[in-house]
């Protein structure tokens, strides 16, 4: 579960940090969550003559618990020597995909006592010597193999694989790799476990099925056409659906079929198809059929839908312009899904939607759902 908490916490930091650029020479901004919990942006490039004086002095006088990071990185040293900072003073680490971490940054990152990044957060590439240029050629080979040998020591005493260093090595210096979750994993950036003061703990909500606006006609352009629906199986949050004598759900129940029944689509009737399904022929809401013809399966995972739109262009700017990373999607009727850009196991779905919706990040009446209603992801990735 602290992945979810992680994924939350890092959406509030997101919708902080916002889209302002790093700064010059590094700046450190503190910003406190909704219950009261402290963190230190630290953000710009890393320069020798850096004074880490301020970041002290952020740290004893609001005691905060986590440091992020905005910064396309710089000195190697100086990361270093606040990566060392940071563990001296007991604090974790967090990185976003909304806020840069990159080269010398990632050193930095690696002096938190509990380390969380989202994948693609962490950048990592051949350090530039750019300190060597000039230097007589021995001399210079002597200061890339001293730099070396210190951030070899420094990974292995913040408890990291020092074959990221060897990864790293892979990448000139004028190009970068962002790692992935089973990198981070593997060459120990990030750390199993969660600090206390991060947790975000919220009561749950009932899931509830999608309720979208009656059809709107598709755009002739092929991403935005429907396909027919002619088969598919049984989705249903509860693990069974009920087959209704008519296409009304105070109609007659004449059967019920199990998660994962095939059913063949005969006809369409506004929001419900008629199916024949586990030998029944009656009908079913088309929210409750995973239809073949559709793109998107994300199996069992929910997804999080925040609004809808009966406009592609304005389902993008609505994409866009949000803090929280969003995704917009096609729907079987017409209209323009929006939803969080990840899908979750179904607790998972219901922890963030509520966190979320607790920041106010996304609006009150969102829902969690299957997807069985949308086509195709559209925007934006």
């Amino acid at each position: 579960m602290f992945s979810s908490k992680l994924l939350i916490f890092g959406l509030v930091v997101c919708a902080w940090l916002g889209a302002d650029e790093a700064e010059a020479r590094l700046g450190y901004t503190l910003q406190k969550t909704d219950t009261g919990s402290a963190f230190v942006i630290v953000a710009g490039t890393f320069e020798y003559s850096d004074d880490l004086a301020g970041f002290r002095e952020v740290v004893a006088r609001d005691r905060p618990v986590v440091v992020s990071f905005d910064s396309p990185g710089g000195n190697v040293t100086k990361a270093m020597e606040l990566g060392r900072l940071v563990r001296s003073l007991g604090l974790s680490t967090l990185q976003v995909r909304a806020a840069e971490c990159a080269s010398a940054c990632s050193l930095a990152f690696l002096g938190g006592v509990h380390r969380f990044a989202q994948p693609g957060s962490i950048g990592v590439h051949k350090s530039s010597f750019s300190d060597t240029e000039g230097m007589p050629v021995n001399d210079a080979v002597s200061a890339v193999q001293q730099i070396t040998a210190e951030v070899i020591g420094y990974m292995s005493e913040m408890g990291v694989d020092p074959g990221l260093l060897q990864l790293s090595l892979s990448y000139d210096s004028d190009d970068i790799r962002y790692l992935s979750g089973s990198e981070m994993t593997k060459y120990k950036v990030t750390t199993p476990t969660l600090p206390p003061l991060l947790s975000t703990e919220v009561e749950p909500e009932p899931s509830r099925d999608i309720k979208t606006p009656d059809g709107v006609q598709a755009k002739a352009e092929k991403s935005l056409q429907v396909p027919l629906a002619r088969s598919g199986s049984v989705r249903h949050p509860k693990g069974r659906a009920p087959i209704k004598a008519s296409e009304n759900p105070d109609s007659k129940t004449i059967g019920e079929a199990q998660n994962g029944s095939s059913v063949q689509i005969l006809d369409i009737d506004g929001d419900w198809y008629r199916v024949t399904v586990s030998g029944n022929t009656g009908y079913m809401h088309y929210s409750w059929v995973h239809v073949a013809e559709f793109e998107e399966d994300a199996g069992d995972r929910r997804y999080v839908q925040v609004k809808s739109f009966s406009s592609l262009s304005e389902a993008e700017a609505f994409v866009k312009q949000s803090p929280v990373p969003l995704a917009a999607h096609l729907a079987a009727n017409g209209w323009f899904a929006v939803t969080l850009r990840d899908v979750y196991a179904e607790q998972e779905a219901k922890d963030v939607s509520n966190a979320l919706k607790a920041h106010g990040l996304i609006a009150k009446d969102a829902m969690i759902t299957l997807g069985n209603t949308y086509v195709r992801q559209l925007c934006c990735k």
